[in-house]
């Protein structure tokens, strides 16, 4: 039983997690939206959101900090410029998830993940309505009868 063991662990060893980790983040900062699963979002939110804090104050030691994990010098770069300057009079909750559905090829449970400050209004994906496919096929609807008609039988 895994009683007292935090995060996900996503399928993965633990330098591939890191690694898909690292690239949803990259892409996170750099797209201020992204879609992906629900577990991977939570993962990320986890991931991307000290990062997000470490970069309201902008050091020397915590750009360093911040590479480390993110591996990217772009990411970091706009992480401490661009988003820290959005996010700066936010105490937390710096992402936004938002559940759209299931997968078509999977049906693994898709969520978009977004900055708050970048995307003010949610855009809903419109869920495609189904039409209920019946054995024996829709009855005929039977026309109405419109009042001072007579009745043929």
């Amino acid at each position: 039983m895994r009683h007292g063991r935090k995060g996900y662990k996503l399928g993965r060893t633990r330098a591939h997690r890191k690694a898909t980790l690292a690239a949803l983040s990259n892409a996170l900062i750099r797209h201020k939206r992204i879609r992906t699963t629900v577990t991977k979002a939570k993962a990320m939110r986890s991931f991307v959101e000290p990062l997000i804090t470490r970069s309201l104050t902008d050091t020397m030691h915590n750009r360093r900090e911040v590479f480390r994990h993110l591996r990217s010098k772009e990411a970091v770069k706009e992480l401490f410029d661009e988003v820290a300057q959005a996010v700066g009079s936010r105490n937390g909750g710096y992402t936004r998830i938002v559940r759209i559905g299931q997968r078509s090829g999977d049906g693994a449970e898709m969520a978009m993940i977004e900055l708050v400050d970048y995307n003010e209004s949610v855009v809903e994906t419109p869920k495609k309505v189904r039409r209920r496919r019946t054995r024996r096929g829709r009855r005929r609807r039977q026309t109405p009868q419109v009042e001072g008609q007579l009745d043929a039988s």
